[in-house]
């Protein structure tokens, strides 16, 4: 009878050949992790480029083509109600025939877009430039000297900025109303310069500066307001362009605000406006929000940097 083969043992694999093995299975994982991340992200930035690249792309269409797509949407019937729309809304991005006729319209023939362009660049400018002044003194008082009064104020300003406008707006429609500035720019001003978020913002920043930097400055004889001045405010710069970013942006497109306590619509700025779209003007709806959307991205493109850089440094000095 023959013999039965013997099971031989698998030879060890060489540590060197081992490891070259395991190091290829991690660079595939890895790689298939990045390219797996990179689909998400890209689908992620499509879905939410796609209505702005939708709002640019239309309005350079003629108001005819624009009727044509969408419409539909904005349809009324002879009581000015809204009507079922029976029609499938054409989503189109490219223009049959690239037309100048809305902006030339918002432009030259309606000045009173461009009015309210104005509107919104005389209420939100004062807001920003002054919120970071009062912010950054408030900020470097809660930072530099510590105590139980100053905590609680300083929890204060949290929770104040946990708070939505829309809980504060009352209040705010009662004091402006109670000092007497309903239907002035200081109505809007006032709540927005002392606002909690630019001081919670510079104030966690600034208390990362070593204190070493600060005790050698008194050493060498500066006072407070040359520590402020020279050591604060250069430190805090990526800081205080994030907060200028981000306090222009929610101001930019405030809508609650103008309308409670501003009951004139010539005061009312381009955000207004845009929340109220009438059925013959979706073309210049097209136009004025690509004008709107201008000064919010070159901010954004400008300090993009900054804005990085103050969200994810951590204070203290640069090597």
């Amino acid at each position: 009878m023959k013999k039965r083969p013997e099971n031989k043992p698998t030879p060890a694999l060489d540590p060197r050949e081992r490891d070259r093995r395991l190091a290829m299975r991690r660079k595939r994982y890895r790689t298939a992790k990045i390219g797996l991340a990179t689909i998400v992200a890209a689908t992620f930035a499509i879905l939410f480029l796609m209505p702005i690249v939708l709002t640019i792309t239309n309005s350079f269409m003629a108001a005819s083509e624009i009727s044509a797509n969408y419409g539909s949407i904005f349809a009324t019937d002879a009581n000015g109600g809204k009507v079922y729309i029976s029609e499938r809304v054409n989503l189109k991005f490219i223009p049959d025939m690239v037309s100048f006729s809305q902006y030339n319209t918002v432009l030259f023939k309606s000045p009173e877009y461009l009015f309210k362009f104005w509107n919104s660049v005389i209420l939100v400018g004062p807001i920003v430039v002054f919120q970071l002044i009062v912010a950054s003194l408030a900020s470097y008082g809660f930072a530099r000297y510590r105590g139980r009064i100053r905590e609680i104020i300083f929890f204060a300003y949290i929770i104040l900025m946990l708070m939505p406008y829309q809980v504060t707006l009352v209040p705010n429609y009662l004091v402006s109303d109670w000092l007497n500035l309903l239907d002035t720019n200081w109505a809007i001003w006032l709540p927005g310069i002392f606002s909690p978020f630019a001081v919670f913002l510079l104030t966690k920043f600034m208390r990362r500066i070593p204190e070493s930097v600060l005790e050698a400055a008194q050493i060498d004889g500066a006072g407070e307001w040359q520590i402020y001045r020279k050591i604060c405010l250069p430190l805090c710069k990526g800081a205080i362009c994030s907060a200028a970013i981000l306090v222009f942006i929610d101001y930019w497109n405030m809508v609650e605000q103008p309308l409670i306590l501003m009951s004139d619509p010539e005061q009312h700025p381009l955000s207004v406006f845009l929340s109220k779209i009438n059925a013959g003007e979706i073309g210049l709806a097209f136009a004025v929000a690509t004008i709107y959307m201008v000064p919010s991205l070159l901010i954004f493109l400008y300090g993009e940097e900054y804005l990085v850089d103050g969200i994810t440094y951590q204070g203290g000095i640069k090597g």
